[in-house]
């Protein structure tokens, strides 16, 4: 084969991507090609993202190649660029969503009208969406029964970056955006630094993930998300990596829970927009209790701290999600969409499988054995920041309180000015 295309979307890697490097040993050139598709939101990760292409275009340089940045539709591009190299495939990595999906069956329609090859490949996940199926059903409905399942298959090895990535001669690498100072602190874009990320934590940290990543103020979670949402980092590596280590098992399982909301999202591409399982109804439509939650000021300290976090990093801990997540369903009886509507626009992982697999969930219209479960947000508090250093990183304004003290929402007025009472009584958060 002379020219390949390899059309990349969330795989902005070298290493373990099963598209690149099988276009690497069978063609003579190759075109990591990226096309930034101005119709799509979420430009608040702009920063983030840009830093990652430039990353990715060092990386195929030091191999000899280049990445090729176009701006428009992905599929219109990628087929024009095709015909004027001219090229004889286009190569991609499969994805799940409706919107990713619908990119994929026009691509395929457009490379068979010019008689292009076109192949999908696997690389988002561990096991790939629909290869694991229950008796009788098309996707696994509960999580133990797909993570038995998942632990016994034999994953695929994961793959070596290619030594050599030969571009067409005389074509346009094009203009990647530009990398700007990130607005979420220390979270910096690319696979270098993910990689880099991956070492240090599973020599470091690894150990005490089982006992400690609940803790909400310390740093024991990987904080590796934001990278597996923009293939940064293949989870197949993550998990390879992991290993047999002390904690890996753990950890290793919330790599399952990803792979599991995936194979959910494909059999059904409407889960961010209708109920998984239509279990609950009567949602209240109260716009200033559902503002007062995304500013992180409902006058429950450990949820306005969660909030807040979202806010500085583009980032909140697992446990505060949870939290979070329970109150404004569960507590304010607010519909799990707005809650998934205003992660999905801030948070740097937000994918979608993930994002509204995990509110449904919360929500109790998911994959939830327990529906009707409710998370005490002052129990959590007092359990998983007993001496409430989370909630003095992100309600500065509570700082002088001491703990427990710290996590109480106030009955009747504020315990500092400009902090609000809590939005819902007392003592129905006090069981």
């Amino acid at each position: 084969m002379e020219t390949v295309i390899v059309l990349l979307n969330r795989d902005l890697r070298v290493h373990d991507h099963p598209a690149l490097a099988e276009a690497c040993s069978r063609a003579r050139a190759v075109v990591p090609l990226f096309v930034v598709d101005l119709a799509i939101r979420g430009r608040h990760r702009a920063g983030f993202l840009a830093e990652a292409l430039d990353d990715l275009r060092s990386s195929l340089r030091d191999r000899g190649g280049d990445l090729v940045v176009r701006y428009g539709d992905p599929v219109a591009e990628a087929v024009r660029l095709a015909g004027e190299l001219p090229a004889e495939a286009i190569w991609a990595s499969a994805d799940v969503s409706a919107f990713a999906r619908r990119r994929e069956r026009r691509l395929a329609e457009a490379c068979a009208v010019r008689r292009l090859d076109f192949r999908l490949f696997p690389g988002l996940t561990i096991v790939p969406p629909g290869e694991l199926m229950p008796i009788g059903g098309d996707h696994y409905r509960v999580f133990t029964p797909y993570w038995r399942a998942w632990s016994a298959t034999r994953h695929r090895p994961v793959l070596e970056a290619p030594s050599l990535v030969t571009l067409p001669e005389g074509i346009d690498p094009g203009t990647p955006p530009v990398p700007t100072s990130p607005p979420y602190g220390d979270l910096r874009g690319g696979e270098t630094v993910a990689r880099r990320r991956l070492e240090l934590w599973t020599k470091l940290c690894l150990a005490d993930y089982a006992e400690g990543h609940d803790a909400l103020a310390e740093d024991q979670t990987s904080m590796l998300s934001p990278y597996l949402r923009f293939g940064c980092v293949s989870p197949s590596e993550v998990a390879a990596r992991a290993g047999d280590h002390p904690g890996a098992e753990d950890f290793v399982r919330q790599l399952c829970w990803r792979d599991f909301f995936y194979q959910v999202a494909l059999a059904f591409p409407d889960l961010p927009r209708r109920d998984y399982r239509p279990r609950r109804t009567g949602w209240n439509d109260d716009e200033d209790a559902a503002e007062a939650w995304r500013q992180g000021m409902t006058g429950v300290p450990i949820v306005d701290a969660g909030m807040r976090q979202l806010q500085a990093l583009g980032w909140m801990h697992n446990r505060a999600r949870m939290i979070v997540g329970s109150f404004l369903t569960k507590r304010l009886n607010i519909h799990w969409r707005v809650g998934g509507e205003h992660f999905a626009e801030l948070l740097l992982d937000g994918d979608i499988p993930s994002n509204w697999g995990n509110w449904q969930w919360v929500a109790g219209t998911g994959n939830d054995t327990r529906p009707n479960r409710v998370l005490n947000p002052l129990r959590q508090a007092r359990r998983f920041d007993a001496d409430g250093t989370y909630v003095r990183r992100y309600v500065p304004e509570l700082a002088a309180l001491p703990a427990p003290l710290i996590h109480e929402p106030w009955r009747a007025s504020p315990p500092v000015p400009g902090y609000p009472a809590p939005l819902v009584p007392y003592w129905t958060m006090d069981r």
